[in-house]
């Protein structure tokens, strides 16, 4: 059982990684190991409900203007380019969710290290490329590559790699600026956030789950929009003027050291 400050822990380490792409599941399963000595999957998909909300509540603005797109302009681009690109990974998660939930890997620090190590390489030799900003938004990205950024996204589901953070370097080499690479990753990351959410209350294991940990899904996800909400705010305004490069270096920082404790204590 978590005590209550590990539980706000946990919803303040979700909140704060979901949309900086340092991957928020391969931190969650870091921050319970260092806790617990093990991971708890169903804990962390129901920490996904804070920040949806946030996500939700944030581009609230920019949701009404896609339905309002959709049903009366007739301009369906930006909506389908979002379905493009969330579909890949909602099929792929949800005919693997056997492996994707298992212990040994989605609980394992080792496949989280080098997811981390991995993708923040990725990171700073893009900052490092010549890059044209040829795309102004998500609406103008041509369907194929939207479904390209999909398929990247799918890479997602190996905890450390995170899904800001795979659809973000995808956005940046189909030609979008980071700042309108992170706002298309965080909307076309909500059909998938929502059908995690329905699916946590249709399954009979995850309601029961629910019922027996109430009161820590409740305080963890509280802190988790609470910290959603800011991190998704600091985001888009920090890629305005900053480049990923810094949050590859901290991922690469972060995987060493990982892997360095594993291979010391074993």
């Amino acid at each position: 059982m978590l005590t209550l400050l590990q539980t706000i822990i946990l919803g303040l380490v979700q909140g704060f990684t979901e949309f900086i792409p340092v991957s928020s599941s391969g931190h969650l399963v870091l921050a319970q190991v260092l806790m617990s000595g093990a991971s708890d999957h169903l804990l962390i998909e129901f920490l996904d409900l804070g920040t949806t909300l946030a996500l939700i509540i944030y581009f609230r603005k920019k949701i009404y203007e896609i339905l309002h797109n959709i049903f009366v302009a007739r301009n369906i681009r930006l909506a389908r380019n979002l379905l493009l690109t969330a579909i890949p990974a909602g099929i792929v998660g949800y005919l693997l969710s056997d492996l994707i939930n298992s212990s040994w890997f989605f609980g394992s620090v080792v496949v989280v290290a080098i997811g981390l190590i991995v993708v923040g390489i990725v990171m700073i030799v893009l900052e490092m490329l010549p890059k044209a900003h040829h795309v102004k938004n998500g609406e103008e990205l041509s369907a194929k590559r939207a479904l390209v950024v999909g398929i990247v996204q799918v890479l997602a589901l190996i905890p450390g790699v995170s899904r800001s953070g795979s659809t973000i370097i995808a956005g940046r080499l189909a030609g979008l600026s980071a700042k309108e690479a992170a706002e298309y990753s965080f909307l076309a990351s909500l059909p998938i956030m929502l059908g995690v959410s329905l699916k946590l209350f249709a399954g009979h294991t995850e309601r029961a789950y629910l019922l027996a940990h109430f009161s820590t899904v409740l305080v963890s996800n509280i802190f988790a929009f609470i910290a959603g909400m800011i991190a998704v705010t600091f985001m888009l305004s920090y890629l305005k003027r900053h480049s990923l490069a810094v949050f590859g270096w901290y991922r690469v920082v972060l995987g060493v050291i990982v892997l360095a404790v594993v291979l010391l204590v074993q």
